[in-house]
């Protein structure tokens, strides 16, 4: 590879560029892998650390500083699912996938670092991150690098020591899940999704339940993820009338509480707050003028972006 120097101050970092450049697509890449914002930090982190680890003369020897860094991380991912996997399935209640806030909510809207920004579109919605927790860790790898990422077969089966056929069958399998869980629909566009929300949000803080019902889907699915921390529906709770009188018995029950419109998994969503802390934070997917899902994250550990 080409190592770029600085003009006047002598050798520096060999590919210094090119690292920091990198750092946001591993980001967004291990992200998708994980389901969780700190955990994929982690991942780059610990990516970087074993690039400086090495000598100088194997750093130069790397062909693609993107591509080692990229199958690094890949690999430490995969072996994160597998674990991660076991210890999902002892979880106190409903896991859910770690809730990515908007740009200006994570870092405040003018110290913005683009380098840590996972990019929002529709691969890192709640309800796409809900069906990649359905994978095995191979299916959510392979597909997520070659149908979200774009990587060539070939390249994948190199990234994951598989055989490209191997690769093949395991995409192949991942869409079969994303098919059944996620019926081909028209996507609902962010503006219309937005003032369902809003519609959602007035209608719960007024208490008017015959509002509430009129824009929840009859089979709409309300799940919480409060771990062991927080306590939260042990079962979702489903159906539109169900919903409604569910949502107007915690607002009884939970008092002074204040509902604010955030972008949550790049679409429209909401944050309660007590005392101006954050306590839950809902996604909702939308079909037509109807919420079809809420999930709602109230486990501390999840909320740490949305609490800082």
């Amino acid at each position: 590879m080409t190592i770029q120097y600085g003009p006047e101050d002598g050798p520096l970092d060999p590919g210094l560029d090119a690292l920091v450049g990198e750092r946001r697509r591993l980001l967004n890449l291990a992200y998708r892998l994980l389901g969780s914002l700190s955990e994929a930090e982690d991942v780059v982190q610990e990516t970087y650390v074993r690039w400086y680890a090495m000598s100088r003369q194997r750093q130069e020897a790397v062909e693609s500083v993107g591509g080692w860094l990229t199958t690094v991380a890949t690999r430490i991912c995969l072996n994160l699912l597998g674990s991660a996997r076991a210890r999902r399935e002892q979880y106190v209640g409903q896991w859910i996938p770690e809730p990515l806030p908007g740009p200006a909510e994570r870092f405040g809207a003018v110290a913005d670092d683009p380098a840590d920004r996972v990019t929002l579109d529709e691969s890192v919605n709640m309800a796409f991150m809900v069906v990649l927790e359905s994978m095995t860790p191979a299916e959510r790898v392979v597909f997520v690098l070659h149908d979200v990422f774009r990587y060539a077969f070939a390249e994948v089966a190199e990234i994951v020591g598989r055989s490209p056929a191997a690769c093949r069958q395991l995409a192949s399998s991942a869409r079969r899940r994303v098919r059944e869980a996620r019926p081909v629909s028209r996507p609902v566009p962010a503006g219309q999704a937005a003032d369902v929300v809003r519609n959602f949000k007035r209608a719960w803080e007024a208490k008017d339940i015959g509002a509430l019902i009129g824009l929840l889907d009859p089979a709409v699915t309300t799940v919480g993820d409060g771990g062991r921390h927080v306590s939260a529906l042990p079962h979702p709770v489903v159906g539109g009338e169900r919903v409604a009188h569910f949502l107007i018995e915690l607002r009884r029950r939970v008092g002074d509480m204040t509902l604010l419109e955030r972008t949550v998994n790049g679409r429209p969503g909401l944050i309660l707050q007590q005392a101006g802390v954050t306590r839950v934070v809902y996604a909702f997917d939308v079909a037509g003028d109807r919420i079809t899902h809420i999930w709602g994250v109230m486990n501390p550990e999840k909320l740490r972006p949305w609490t800082a």
